[in-house]
């Protein structure tokens, strides 16, 4: 009893299994005369058992007791493994389990065994076999038996307990390393909300020491605002509750900073004993989201509201003026002589400046209206209360005036002027559209001199309902995917082979299937969604032209009709450029087409805005050549490409006497220019025969191909008919 008591005690105190097990050997040794105990383990990897070494069997017969397999008819013990019983062998040299182990047996000197299974009491795992062995042959009592298991079963609570208090050691090194190495804070309360302990990292984001924060409320460290959501968490997890939610704690100098804070319950054997908390510092987040906030609402260099939220103003303001029989307008600003100021003296002068103007507006308008900074040196300004259209003037007026005054930047007196346009609430216009009218009229007045004002001004009939309707739905037809370009290949006259190809929008819309550009050009020109949708055309004409190269079919030039809204914009240069650029297309692939009215306005400004785009390698040609007024002087001077005549010359060449005598004039003027002529609307052979005997260079009709999406290029002819 002593010595069991002993065996107890060491297997509490957590003592060396091998001596645990070395005094469980002794004590079967003592209950069991002239018995040499043996203890083997199991390993269940290799399905094996070993002898556990322990000075009573030699060198040999240890090193050949590893590894034996468990399985039936293995000696005693690996059969005592397999049944999971005892297995008694009176006579090793004649039992026939024995076989390949009784040479080795009988030399240690050895004549019978008795082996019991070792095993968990819990849920009978396999842990290794205990067995006695004998130097005679010999059989065992009920005594023997018992004492036998007996033994078995102390060697089976010795390991478990063993395994088990190493793993608990395992687990608790890998809890505190993961507790104390957190990046994290951690930390603990008891069920009242009193801190007990934290990890370093829980100091350092807290910034109170152990000493500090031990036997303190959490409320103690929250900032007011924030304690009773705090209280709630805590609540919820003492409940058994797992809550991650937003606070903010405050140091001991009072600056607050922002949690995210996850509390969940610390239960033992199913009693929640106290709470655990998981905190991280989120101040740097917390403030990067308010930059990103501050960002998609404000411009950054000015502070004032961007486009997106000014339109929402815009927006509300229509919508509660119109209820109310009231007015609205827009006055778009663009400030005249910013871009050499911000060229020569740098970005930083020039946002300055800007924010000077910005300051200057601010306090000129009041609280009543909406400033916003668009973008670069262009301004817009939302006036909500409009009793008549002289009040926008005076507005308008007092603005031009106030920004004469010079401004003060690092030392320099910098002098701006501006150009304003003028819009006033239809009726029926949606906040986008009334911006563009006012840039539109802000365009008009940077041509007619700068530091002026010029209204919108839109001659034709009140819209009908259905043209409002579709005014909409061509806002959303480009976020919809609903256009698209169809090409129309350009021919050599003589040769049949292709020059080109011409560009042309056409529209899917959902409900009334292609709408014709003949209907919703001219309305996109009205609004001033013209701008949008030709930005959009260039920009997919760059890239299907791109991809085209890319899949190794014919590189021909493309040819895209430009509005005068969109060739007058003051940043056009550098559109074409960025979309050069982002798609990859080499300019000399890109022709841009333009009404020769739009190139004789103001035509020496039209001149050099064609050598910038000359410079890109993008050539220029003149569309509708005929129908307008051109001075010869000009148009000899324009760095042009080509002309086009227009369809309704060539629809009756061969009736029309005055038609065959304009386009034949028009073919030897140009050639006498070194320009190449294009006839459009060619559809017959009489007219191309025509042409081609007039010595017009290229072609363009149905007579060759109707236009195509840009996946049906491809099935048409590498050259058409060679009428040489």
């Amino acid at each position: 009893m002593h010595t069991q008591q002993r065996i107890h005690r060491m297997i509490a105190e957590h003592q060396p299994l091998a001596d645990v097990l070395g005094e469980i050997a002794r004590f079967a040794e003592q209950m069991l005369p002239r018995a040499l105990v043996s203890l083997m383990q199991y390993d269940p990897q290799s399905h094996t058992i070993g002898l556990v070494p322990g000075g009573r069997f030699s060198e040999r017969f240890t090193q050949a007791m590893q590894g034996v397999p468990v399985a039936p008819d293995v000696g005693a013990c690996g059969s005592a493994a397999w049944y999971r019983e005892l297995v008694v062998t009176e006579d090793i040299g004649a039992d026939p389990r024995w076989e390949g182990f009784r040479d080795v047996a009988l030399a240690e000197g050895l004549q019978a065994c008795w082996s019991v299974p070792i095993m968990s009491a819990s849920d009978g795992e396999l842990l290794g076999t205990f067995a006695t062995y004998y130097r005679q042959a010999v059989s065992p009592s009920s005594a023997d038996l018992f004492n036998l298991q007996q033994a078995a079963a102390l060697a089976a609570l010795a390991i478990v307990r063993n395994r088990d208090w190493h793993r608990y050691q395992d687990l608790t090194a890998r809890y505190q390393s993961l507790y104390e190495h957190h990046p994290d804070g951690v930390y603990e309360f008891d069920l009242d909300g009193y801190l007990r302990r934290g990890n370093a990292a829980f100091a350092r984001i807290t910034g109170y020491s152990k000493a500090e924060y031990a036997g303190h409320h959490f409320n103690e460290f929250v900032a007011e605002p924030f304690q009773k959501k705090t209280r709630e968490a805590f609540a919820q997890a003492r409940s058994g509750g797992h809550v991650t939610y937003q606070t903010r704690g405050v140091f001991s100098t009072g600056e607050p900073y922002d949690l995210e804070v996850t509390n969940f319950p610390i239960q033992v054997e199913g009693e929640i004993v106290g709470v655990f908390g998981v905190c991280r510092d989120i101040s740097l987040r917390k403030e990067h989201e308010r930059l990103i906030a501050f960002h998609n609402s404000y411009d950054a260099v000015t502070g004032l509201v961007n486009r997106v939220v000014f339109e929402e103003q815009l927006l509300h303001a229509l919508h509660e003026r119109r209820r109310e029989g009231r007015a609205v307008a827009v006055m778009y600003l663009d400030l005249d002589g910013f871009k050499p100021i911000n060229e020569g003296f740098g970005h930083r002068v020039g946002n300055t400046l800007l924010q000077r103007v910005a300051e200057r507006l601010q306090k000129l308008l009041g609280e009543d209206c909406v400033l916003s900074r668009l973008v670069a040196d262009e301004f817009v300004v939302l006036l909500p209360e409009v009793e008549e259209p002289a009040m926008v003037e005076r507005r308008a007026e007092a603005i031009l005036s106030a920004l004469e005054d010079p401004f003060e930047v690092e030392g320099h007196a910098m002098h701006l002027s501006a150009s304003a346009g003028l819009a006033m609430d239809d009726g029926e216009s949606e906040a986008p559209i009334l911006i563009q009218h006012a840039d539109i009229a802000m365009e008009v007045a940077k041509s007619r001199g700068m530091n002026t004002w010029h209204w919108y001004e839109q001659e034709r009939r009140p819209a009908t309902q259905d043209e409002i309707i579709l005014r909409h739905d061509l806002r959303l037809a480009m976020e919809r995917n609903e256009l698209e370009l169809h090409y129309q290949p350009v021919i050599d006259a003589v040769s049949g082979s292709w020059r080109g190809v011409e560009a042309l929008v056409r529209w899917h819309h959902p409900q009334r299937g292609m709408i014709s550009p003949g209907v919703f050009i001219p309305l996109a020109e009205q609004t001033g969604q013209i701008i949008e949708v030709g930005r959009w055309v260039l920009r997919r004409a760059c890239e299907d032209g791109m991809q085209r190269w890319r899949e190794g079919h014919r590189v021909v030039p493309v040819a895209v009709n430009i509005s005068t809204l969109q060739f007058r914009r003051r940043n056009f240069v550098e559109e074409v450029r960025a979309i050069l650029a982002e798609t990859g297309l080499p300019g000399h692939l890109l022709e841009l087409e333009v009404t020769e009215g739009v190139l004789m306005e103001n035509a020496q400004e039209t001149i050099e805005l064609m050598k910038q785009l000359r410079e890109l390698g993008v050539t220029v040609s003149i569309d509708d050549f005929g129908t307008g007024y051109s001075s010869l002087r000009y148009l000899r001077d324009l760095p042009a490409s080509k002309v086009k005549l227009d369809i309704s010359f060539i629809r009756d060449i061969l009736t029309n006497p005055d038609n065959m005598a304009i386009v034949q004039g028009i073919i030897t003027m140009a050639h006498h220019m070194q320009l190449k002529v294009v006839a459009e609307g060619v559809e017959t052979e009489a007219q191309r025969d025509d042409l081609i005997a007039r010595g017009c260079d290229l072609l363009q009709g149905f007579l060759f191909s109707r236009a195509l999406p840009v996946a049906e290029l491809a099935s048409l002819p590498t050259r058409f008919p060679d009428r040489s």
